[in-house]
């Protein structure tokens, strides 16, 4: 199969195309016939070495990439429910595998996509991130209906697809921030309610709070959603994009404010809790299907996976970046 492969971590030159065995599925696994690869932050990270303290990640040499679509190529031992030649998408794997011709992923999570006339980029780009946006607001922040919104990041692929899950839950106000005035005009298929760059958020929400906010940014983003949170208001930290760290706070910060940050690393999480996983893709998959939930998409040859990295280091990619193979 063609893969692209991390050898040592480095810059985007260490991506590496070349010619690796077909994988054969084990137990509860298939083996995906990958015709798009989602292009993340988090594979930038594992790239650079980031995260190269946690043991439980892969090491080089690897082939990164989380998630896929494409059509079932084998089923493993124990995989009644997936026939060969389905479409499927996955969900966030913590193996990796996805910069390649052929995918192993765990059974449990991927998502059958048969007759739901739904674009297997799109759904690569939107589906697994709309199942972490579904996860972390009814299990973590717990959102209730008529509650008020703020998402951080908004014009970027993890952020995007909450909009639409907070609506479905029945968010009565939704709100975003991004990092620049040029990148509003990449938000104006969302239907946000506002859009505010990112180091004016406060002083323009004038007093008016918020219930959630969800936040993939992180650094002095974080700490200053404090000030628009309403009483019991929860920031629900997805990630860390900012380049520079939190500012600690300290239990009497939260205590004073009524406030709670609550933090949601889905690939860790459905890695321990699988039966999770689909369940929760269906809950959004027809959000897709039905065009509430669409993501700009830049589509490159596997090819062109360190082009793809370029991009993303240079924070100006308005959607996914998807790689088709």
């Amino acid at each position: 199969m063609r893969a692209i492969t991390i050898n040592e971590f480095g810059g985007p030159q260490v991506l590496t195309e070349t010619e690796l065995p077909d994988p054969r599925p084990g137990p509860g696994q298939i083996s995906i016939d990958t015709t798009h690869a989602a292009v993340g932050l988090v594979d930038v990270f594992f790239r650079r070495g980031d995260l190269a303290g946690r043991p439980d990640l892969p090491q080089p040499p690897l082939v990164p990439g989380l998630e896929v679509a494409g059509t079932v190529r084998e089923v493993g031992a124990g995989v009644s429910d997936f026939q060969v030649g389905e479409p499927v998408v996955t969900l966030s794997q913590v193996g990796l595998g996805g910069y390649a011709s052929v995918t192993l992923a765990r059974a449990a999570m991927t998502v059958s996509l048969k007759g739901s006339g739904v674009d297997p980029a799109q759904a690569v780009s939107a589906l697994p991130n709309a199942t972490t946006a579904y996860l972390a607001l009814t299990r973590v922040a717990h959102l209730h209906e008529g509650e008020r919104i703020l998402v951080h990041g908004v014009a970027g692929g993890l952020a995007a697809p909450f909009v639409a899950v907070a609506r479905s839950l029945g968010a009565s106000r939704v709100t975003g921030t991004v990092s620049s005035r040029a990148r509003i005009k990449d938000t104006e298929h969302l239907d946000l309610e506002e859009v505010f760059t990112s180091d004016r958020f406060v002083r323009e929400l004038d007093g008016r709070q918020v219930d959630v906010v969800v936040d993939p940014v992180g650094g002095e983003v974080r700490t200053a959603s404090l000030d628009v949170l309403a009483p019991l208001g929860r920031i629900l930290a997805v990630g860390h994009a900012a380049r520079t760290p939190d500012v600690p706070l300290t239990g009497d910060d939260l205590w004073h404010r009524n406030a709670g940050i609550l933090g949601f690393e889905v690939g860790s999480y459905l890695h321990a809790h699988p039966d999770a996983a689909r369940p929760a893709a269906e809950k959004v998959v027809g959000l897709l299907a039905d065009g509430k939930l669409t993501l700009r998409i830049d589509e490159l040859p596997l090819s062109e996976a360190a082009e793809a990295h370029r991009r993303l280091e240079g924070r100006d990619v308005p959607g996914r970046l998807v790689l088709t193979i």
